[in-house]
């Protein structure tokens, strides 16, 4: 048959380097499904249970290989389920292409079933580049600047193909007026501020002698370069959450994560420091950084949209981390006086004290905290970690220490549930010789997440290496919104919306094919992770944690701690067992009076 405009498709993704594609089949979409099928071995395509997987999928597919992640649905509901996790993406500064259908070019206009306003749809979320093809001989630069435009600006891109030009024979553009010729390649610059602004930078980090740096997703692939930095400005480095991965935790420095769900000695870093330092990060809660006037600023972030919007700088650097760092570097003057590193490092020892005796606190049954704290030593080399959004994320962010050469991450931006085990798959797919392990509440477990395991059960034996464990917090509670409940809004547990049902997620895990591990005793913690890390096949663990285990802020200011006593007053339905030795702990220094 006659090469296809479908045909054309494949081709030209396979030749921008396309390797996988995430999604899902539909009338709207069949004539790049079946070009994909005439053309085996070009691009490998996976069949996520839902489009939002898929495009979760693509997006920590580009996160954790580097590359372009690229999903494709059909049209109408198809297209329209990706926006969650093309949302991720670009809150999250991914470059990932979405590829959907739309009804014919002759219906565009009549309402017709399953035909929607693609292009106005995915303006916000693609607004870099999105476009219809009306064409064949149109197919061509779409695909070269919509590929071209998502890596180069790191946001999503979306095409949009009518089912009828899909199958049409394809048409290169004609020596014409009004045709356009377009090639297929690209190559990320080198992008380093000018010298007299490094000197600027430098001249504010070299005055300070109290320097904090906030690292973030920009500082991975930085590592080095940070620590370099670090040393010779005696400073401590957080880490926004994206960047939970760029700098290993055993460095006495590194103070964990910030905010939210930060630690002790992240708070107690931005609140003494002078000087800070913000490398790749877009972290939004400004009221965990020093006060406006209290410390002179210095950011580097490749995009300048980013620059100055959390905190107001006085040098503002546009530039790769890696490369601004290193030309930095050579300006910065080693620090002698390293009175105030001293005082980092133990706020930060104290800080891991305080979270491993808050993880090994009693709880009913099992305190969340202790699950990751178990896990932690216990992580596998090169392994790579995902976590859903909800109270698991604090337990993530707070007691896993990474080590090098090892991968997190989890839907930063966008903060979104149900993303824990898309991520997973999708690392899986980037690397198949490295362990996995997803952390899941048991909201998200229920909202899509137990889906997609089937997505694993269809995939799983073409690994090299079988090591992939999600780990699901049962607590029959929406946890995190539980708790802001009681601690933002001063209002009891609305129990018609946070109590959810119970289920055996370990039963379905076996039900599949993969192992299931339950877990009520804190003391078999231990043994079930060396258990579920060593199956040799996928493992569904899941522990029954105690719900009133707080997943509070590392500081928490009068208000809030006022607002939570008030919970009380007003008469929580687990008003008995709710102030736990972890909320102590953490009421403690704030009550009876504001600090």
């Amino acid at each position: 048959m006659a090469r296809t405009v479908g045909d054309f498709i494949v081709e030209r993704l396979s030749a921008w380097g396309v390797k996988r594609i995430f999604g899902y089949p539909g009338d709207g979409i069949n004539g790049v499904f079946g070009a994909m099928g005439r053309s085996p071995g070009t691009i490998d395509f996976i069949q996520a249970r839902h489009e939002e997987m898929a495009a979760f999928m693509a997006s920590a597919y580009a996160k954790f290989t580097g590359e372009l992640g690229v999903c494709i649905a059909t049209s109408g509901p198809g297209a329209s389920h990706l926006l969650t996790g093309l949302y991720d993406a670009r809150l999250d500064h991914q470059p990932v292409l979405a590829l959907v259908g739309q009804q014919a070019r002759t219906a565009v206009g009549a309402h017709y079933q399953q035909e929607l306003d693609l292009q106005a749809m995915f303006k916000d979320v693609a607004g870099a580049y999105v476009q219809t093809a009306m064409a064949p001989a149109q197919v061509r630069h779409m695909i070269d600047r919509g590929i071209r435009t998502a890596l180069a600006e790191r946001k999503v891109a979306a095409l949009i193909f009518p089912n009828d030009l899909q199958d049409l024979p394809y048409e290169e553009p004609p020596r014409a007026h009004g045709a356009v010729f377009s090639g297929i390649g690209y190559t990320a610059p080198k992008v380093v501020p000018f010298d007299r602004d490094l000197q600027r930078a430098a001249d504010v980090l070299n005055e300070g002698s109290k320097v904090a740096m906030l690292i973030g997703a920009g500082a991975l692939g930085a590592g080095e370069e940070v620590k370099a930095v670090a040393e010779a400005l005696g400073a401590g480095v957080a880490k926004a959450l994206l960047g939970k991965a760029a700098l290993p935790d055993h460095l006495a420095y590194v103070t964990g994560s910030i905010g939210l769900l930060g630690t002790e000695a992240s708070w107690d870093l931005m609140q003494g420091c002078d000087t800070l330092l913000m490398v790749g990060s877009g972290f939004p809660y400004s009221e965990f950084l020093p006060k406006e006037g209290a410390a002179r600023g210095v950011q580097i972030d490749i995009k300048a949209d980013m620059l100055s919007i959390r905190y107001p700088m006085e040098v503002n650097l546009q530039g790769d981390a890696k490369e601004t760092l290193k030309a930095l570097l050579p300006l910065l003057k080693r620090k002698e006086d390293r009175s105030w590193r001293e005082s980092v490092e133990k706020s930060v020892a104290k800080s891991w004290k305080t979270l491993e005796d808050r993880a090994m606190a009693k709880a009913k049954p099992v305190n969340p905290q202790r699950v990751t704290w178990e896990l932690s030593p216990r992580l596998p080399d090169n392994v790579i970690v995902t976590s859903d959004s909800g109270s698991c994320a604090n337990w993530f962010a707070r007691d896993l220490k990474m080590r090098e050469g090892m991968m997190a991450s989890l839907s930063g931006g966008l903060a979104s549930m149900g993303a824990a085990v898309p991520y997973a798959i999708a690392a899986k797919f980037a690397h198949p010789d490295r362990p996995v392990v997803a952390l899941v509440g048991d909201g998200a477990m229920q909202m899509n997440n137990m889906a997609e395991l089937i997505t694993l059960a269809k995939y799983w034996e073409r690994f090299p290496n079988k090591c992939w464990v999600t780990c699901v917090f049962n607590n029959e509670d929406l946890n995190q919104v539980t708790w802001e409940q009681r601690v933002m809004e001063g209002d009891p547990k609305f129990v018609a919306s946070q109590e959810i049902p119970n289920f055996p997620y370990y039963k379905f895990a076996e039900l599949i094919g993969f192992k299931g591990i339950y877990v009520d005793d804190p003391e078999k913690l231990g043994a079930a992770w060396d258990e579920a890390l060593s199956a040799g096949r996928p493992v569904v663990l899941e522990v029954k944690t105690d719900p009133e285990v707080a997943p509070l802020p590392p500081h928490i200011g009068f208000a809030q701690a006022k607002a939570f006593a008030s919970t009380l007053l007003k008469g929580d339905q687990r008003e008995g067992n709710i102030i736990t030795d972890t909320a102590r702990q953490m009421l403690a220094s704030v009550l009876p009076g504001e600090k």
